[in-house]
């Protein structure tokens, strides 16, 4: 495998750590800019929201440019929207700097995924496309831990600091390894998201957004919840979050596994009923410390395995615009957490942080409902579709 596939992806791992490292500091964001722990958290909302609508439309909009020199130009934004960050006054000036990094991160990786694509061999391609996306979920599951120890011991703004320098080192090795790379034939929105015409697929996607809406109505939270019901200390909170993370990336792992076990369409199935069974347990495994760190590692790894599975299910779902499901996944992806942490958000205001995970597993039943009803109808698209998608991509 090429080595510089392996830069793009550590670039996507550290401005992918921004999205969720609000999280695991809430509290210090929400005591220092006085506003709301649920105010707090639409940083994660507004932040998805601009990464799942900017990356499609960026990409398309820039299609004429030569990527590596595209790739900088993102990265300098994303290096400005981490150091306004870190210098915020107040929320206003906070928003905007999150605007400006989720835009920038969206594109830097939609552009990693195709980078990637035309460096790998032929045969390799889709396995740097997955190295990629390791780097993104690795970014979603363990910034919040790094970012809350590096909060709780030099204050809430020191993540960012971090993030920025990072941030830095990648715009250098950028420059040194990564070649320059042409763009190749753009492919219109309209034709991106002619696919989504095919109800196998609409349903496909909607799994992702409806499981991370669940997931994020708590995740987004997890701090204020396991303070409010395990009075958990700082550093016994980033000790949880760390384990959370370990627990998210081996889960990774053990979907693949699972995934080229039993197939895809039964992995989706099980993994979603189980996850909805384990996160109706969350609130209820607060009776004790060691209970609720249990149930949270298998919540946590049943978080991410799904993706392996859902991965190869559209691939294989709709193979004549996989690498279009693939982009449009990742959308889906973020619109799920939007909307997770909007909706934990509004819980919050109006109840408790301990009914958020009870609010999340709705969705996650939904999200099986919609796996059903993707796996049930007949595979592909009919064949006047499948010859104009295949046009399409041509």
């Amino acid at each position: 495998m090429n080595y510089k596939i392996y830069i793009l992806a550590i670039a996507c791992f550290v401005t992918g750590m921004v999205e969720l490292i609000v999280g695991g500091i809430l509290d210090l964001i929400s005591g220092d800019l006085h506003i709301s722990l649920s105010a707090a958290g639409q940083l994660i909302t507004l932040y998805s929201i601009v990464f799942a609508i900017s990356g499609p439309l960026l990409l398309t909009v820039t299609a004429r440019m030569e990527r590596k020199r595209l790739y900088q130009y993102a990265l300098l934004v994303f290096i400005i929207g981490n150091v306004i960050s870190s210098l915020s006054p107040n929320f206003i000036t906070m928003v905007i700097a999150r605007v400006l990094s989720a835009a920038s991160s969206a594109l830097i990786t939609v552009l990693s995924i195709t980078m990637a694509s035309q460096m790998a061999e032929e045969r390799y391609k889709a396995r740097a496309i997955g190295i990629i996306f390791m780097g993104v979920s690795g970014s979603l599951v363990l910034g919040v831990p790094l970012g809350m120890m590096l909060g709780n011991a030099f204050g809430w703004r020191a993540p960012f600091i971090m993030i920025t320098m990072l941030s830095i080192v990648s715009l250098i090795a950028i420059q040194l390894f990564i070649p320059k790379t042409q763009p190749e034939a753009p492919i219109p929105l309209r034709q991106q998201l002619a696919s989504l015409k095919n109800g196998k697929i609409i349903f496909g996607q909607l799994i992702s957004v409806l499981m991370l809406t669940g997931h994020l109505t708590l995740y987004a939270y997890l701090t204020p919840f396991l303070q409010e019901t395990l009075h958990l200390g700082a550093s016994t909170l980033s000790l949880f979050y760390l384990i959370f993370g370990i627990a998210a990336v081996m889960g990774g792992g053990f979907g693949g596994w699972v995934t080229d076990k039993f197939g895809a369409e039964k992995s989706i199935l099980a993994i979603v009923s189980v996850f909805a069974v384990v996160m109706f347990l969350m609130p209820l495994s607060t009776v004790s410390v060691y209970v609720c760190l249990i149930v949270m590692i298998v919540w946590s790894a049943l978080s991410w395995s799904i993706s392996p599975s859902l991965q190869s299910y559209l691939i294989r779902s709709a193979p004549e615009s996989a690498h279009i499901q693939q982009s449009l996944n990742t959308s889906a992806t973020h619109i799920g957490i939007a909307l997770g942490s909007a909706i934990g958000g509004i819980v919050i205001e109006s109840s408790s942080v301990y009914y958020n995970a009870w609010v999340g597993v709705v969705f996650v039943i939904l999200a099986l409902g919609s796996a059903w009803m993707s796996i049930k109808r007949k595979t592909g698209m009919n064949t006047s579709d499948t010859a104009s998608a295949a046009h399409h991509v041509q």
